[in-house]
C-alpha cells in the first residue's frame, strides 16, 4: 500500500498532509537518483493554485541540492511536462497540481524520461527517503546543481500541438472555460492561431479560484454561454488541463464517452484505429458500448484510473482510450491525457466532416445512471457477502441487456459504490436502493 503516492502522484492539503519538507525530499531523491553519473536534467511545471510557487521552489531546491539542473516551466498544462520530458532530453518531470481539486489541495505528479507516469518502484524508494528509512549524499562544490527559468519550453509544446492538425479552424466560433487553471497559459492562443474565433471565460487566475464553480467539473456557465451566444462548441478544462468536457451547440454535455465515440468512429472510418479497439474504464456508460457495437468497433475495459487505461493501451498499441470524466489519451501523439489536444481532435473531426458535435454523437444514447456511496465496516468483506452477491445477481437478471449494475470499493475511503445504469431514472433509483438497503439493513 502506497504511503504518499497514489495513481496520480502525491496529493493532499497544502502544508497539512502534503508538506514543504515532503516536496524538498522528493526533489532531493530525484536529483540524486538521476545525477549519479552526471548532472541530471529535471523539468518542473505547475498550475495556478496558491501553493504552487512554494512546492515548485521546494522541489527545485531539493533537486539542485542533490546535483540536478532544474528547468522551471512555470504555469503550464500537465501534458506539456509529459511531452517536453520525452522530446527535450529530460531525465524526469514533476508537475505541481491537484488537477480538479480545490485550491487548498495540491499534488506532485512524476513522469519518467518517456513522459509516462513514474515507475511505482521509484515512488516507493522516494517514500522510504521521506520517512527517513534511507539516506542519500548531497552534492557539494561543483557537483551542486542550478535552476533555469525555461518558459520557452511552453512555446515548443504549443508549436508541436499546432503541427498535429492538417486543417485550420477558420469560421469556427467556440467558447472556452479555462477553469482559472493551467489552460490559461496556452489554450486560447493555440486555437486562435489555428483560426478559431474563441471567447474565453474563467481566465483570471488568482491562486484561489482554480476549479471554483467552473471548468470540467462545473460546466454550467459554459453551457449557458454556448446556448445564448450561438457558438458551435464549447470546451471546459480541468485545473491542470489534462481533461476536457465539451459542449455541443445546444449546450448539451459532450463527456469523455462522447469524445471516445466521436474520435473512435472517425479513426475507424479512416482505418487508423489499431486493432479496431477503444479502451474505457468500467465506469463508461453502457450506451457507449451499445453504440460501438452498432459501428462494429470493439473495446476493452480497465479499472478506474487513466493510469490503467494507458497501461492497457501501451501494452497493446491501441490508438484511443479514456475516462468518462474527459481524460482522453491519443496514443499516436501522447502518453497522457491532454485537454487541448482533445479539443483540437474534436474540432478537426467537425471541420472535416462538416458536422456538429450533436450530429457526430446522435447515435449515442447515454443511459441514465445513479451512483450511491455506502459506508461499510470492511470493504472487501462486504463485497464477498453471499447475500449481497445474490441481490446484485437479481438486479443483473432484471436489467438484462437494458442496463447494468456495478458494485465496487472506494480506493481511499471505507465505502462501497453502487452504480446502476438503466433506461429510466426510476429504474436506476429502484435497483440502486434495492442493493443499498440490503447493505444498510445487514450492517455490512
Amino acid at each position: 500500500m502506497s504511503r504518499y503516492f497514489g495513481t496520480d502522484g502525491a496529493r493532499g492539503r497544502a502544508n497539512d498532509t502534503l508538506t514543504l519538507d515532503m516536496a524538498v525530499r522528493i526533489g532531493q531523491y530525484l536529483g540524486w537518483y538521476y545525477s549519479k553519473e552526471r548532472h541530471a536534467k529535471l523539468l518542473i511545471g505547475k498550475d495556478t493554485r496558491l501553493s504552487g510557487d512554494m512546492f515548485e521552489m521546494a522541489l527545485a531546491a531539493g533537486a539542485s541540492s542533490a546535483g540536478a539542473e532544474v528547468y522551471l516551466l512555470d504555469v503550464c498544462p500537465t501534458p506539456s511536462v509529459s511531452y517536453l520530458v520525452q522530446h527535450e532530453g529530460f531525465d524526469c518531470g514533476m508537475m505541481v497540481s491537484a488537477s480538479h481539486n480545490p485550491f487548498y489541495d495540491n499534488g506532485i505528479k512524476l513522469f519518467n524520461h518517456l513522459g509516462m507516469k513514474m515507475n511505482p518502484a521509484v515512488e516507493e524508494e522516494i517514500e522510504d527517503y521521506i520517512d527517513g528509512k534511507t539516506d542519500i549524499d548531497m552534492a557539494i562544490n561543483e557537483a551542486l546543481g542550478h535552476v533555469i527559468y525555461w518558459q520557452e519550453g511552453l512555446t515548443i509544446y504549443e508549436e508541436w500541438l499546432k503541427s498535429l492538425i492538417d486543417c485550420d479552424f477558420k469560421g469556427m466560433k467556440i467558447a472556452l472555460d479555462l477553469a482559472n487553471g493551467s489552460a490559461t497559459s496556452c489554450a486560447a492562443c493555440v486555437l486562435r492561431d489555428l483560426g478559431a474565433e474563441a471567447k474565453v471565460i474563467h481566465s483570471e487566475a488568482n491562486g484561489v479560484n482554480i476549479n471554483t464553480d467552473c471548468g470540467s467539473t462545473h460546466p454550467e456557465a459554459l453551457q449557458k454561454l454556448v446556448r445564448e451566444g450561438k457558438f458551435q462548441a464549447g470546451f471546459a478544462f480541468d485545473g491542470d488541463a489534462d481533461r476536457l468536457i465539451a459542449v455541443d451547440e445546444d449546450g448539451n454535455l459532450i463527456t469523455g464517452d462522447h469524445t471516445m465515440y466521436i474520435c473512435g468512429c472517425d479513426m475507424h472510418d479512416h482505418h487508423t484505429l489499431n486493432d479496431n479497439k477503444v479502451v474505457t474504464t468500467v465506469m463508461s456508460n453502457l450506451g457507449l458500448y451499445r453504440a460501438l457495437d452498432r459501428r462494429g468497433i470493439e473495446y476493452e475495459q480497465t479499472q478506474v484510473g487513466d493510469k490503467y487505461v494507458f497501461e492497457c493501451m501501451n501494452e497493446n498499441n491501441y490508438s484511443i482510450g479514456g475516462e468518462q470524466s474527459g481524460h482522453i489519451i491519443f496514443k499516436e501523439y501522447a502518453n497522457t491525457g491532454d485537454g487541448l489536444l482533445t479539443a483540437m481532435q474534436l474540432l478537426k473531426v467537425m471541420k472535416k466532416t462538416g458536422k456538429s458535435l450533436k450530429e457526430l454523437s446522435e447515435d449515442l444514447f447515454i443511459y441514465p445512471q445513479l451512483l450511491i456511496n455506502v459506508e461499510v465496516k470492511d470493504k472487501q468483506q462486504a463485497l464477498h457477502d453471499e447475500g449481497l452477491l445474490k441481490e446484485v445477481k437479481a438486479v443483473e437478471d432484471a436489467l438484462g441487456r437494458d442496463g447494468r449494475i456495478l458494485v465496487r470499493p472506494s480506493g481511499t475511503e471505507p465505502l462501497v459504490r453502487v452504480m446502476v445504469e438503466a433506461k429510466s431514472d426510476e429504474l436506476c433509483e429502484r435497483y440502486v436502493n434495492q442493493v443499498v438497503n440490503y447493505i444498510k439493513t445487514k450492517g455490512l
